[in-house]
């Protein structure tokens, strides 16, 4: 009995490792043309591989330390502006994964949500919420530098999402540690 148990283990433990080595290669792809995929929706016109210059900023806030990878836009060999992807983990179901694309000025072309666990219906509407030009929802075309990007609520200029102020205190954080490793990035600071 114990050499039966062990002849199964060892081939399904064989069998798992091939089937590893199999998919990790497609795996591997697939994320790479997600993440280029979302960085251009998020950046202007760019002529360069902004995954190719991708750097690494670690930023300081509130929440600790947050790292941030920038994926820089070049047009002309000029910076058009980058996506910076970073998250925050005091989302309402934990983490908050975005990319937030920046024209060269540090305005907000766009953004994508990557990853999150909110409430279906109330915390997942970030997606869109904050695109919605209606009230002072929007965070598109505005700069964190020009606007206070907190919520209503704790004196900011962004109205949350109803029902959802933690979701969206934790995407506006998301959205400012963004901002500010893409500014870091500008003055050459705090690569890694």
């Amino acid at each position: 009995m114990l050499w039966s148990l062990t002849l199964i283990t060892a081939i399904a433990g064989g069998l798992l490792g091939y089937t590893y080595q199999l998919t990790e290669e497609p795996i591997a792809r697939a994320s790479k043309a997600s993440r280029e995929k979302a960085i251009q929706q998020v950046i202007p016109t760019y002529d360069n591989s902004p995954l190719d210059e991708q750097m690494t900023y670690t930023v300081h806030n509130e929440y600790g330390e947050t790292t941030a990878t920038i994926y820089p836009a070049k047009l002309g060999g000029k910076l058009a502006g980058a996506a910076v992807e970073c998250s925050n983990n005091t989302g309402y179901g934990g983490e908050i994964r975005i990319i937030v694309g920046f024209e060269a000025d540090g305005t907000i072309k766009d953004y994508q949500v990557l990853k999150h666990q909110e409430t279906p219906g109330l915390g997942a509407k970030m997606g869109d919420w904050f695109r919605t030009d209606k009230n002072n929802q929007s965070i598109i075309g505005k700069s964190p530098e020009e606007c206070n990007f907190h919520v209503t609520k704790d004196s900011g200029d962004i109205d949350a999402i109803t029902a959802a102020t933690i979701t969206s205190r934790a995407f506006l954080a998301a959205v400012r540690t963004a901002y500010a490793a893409y500014t870091e990035s500008l003055k050459g600071g705090n690569h890694e």
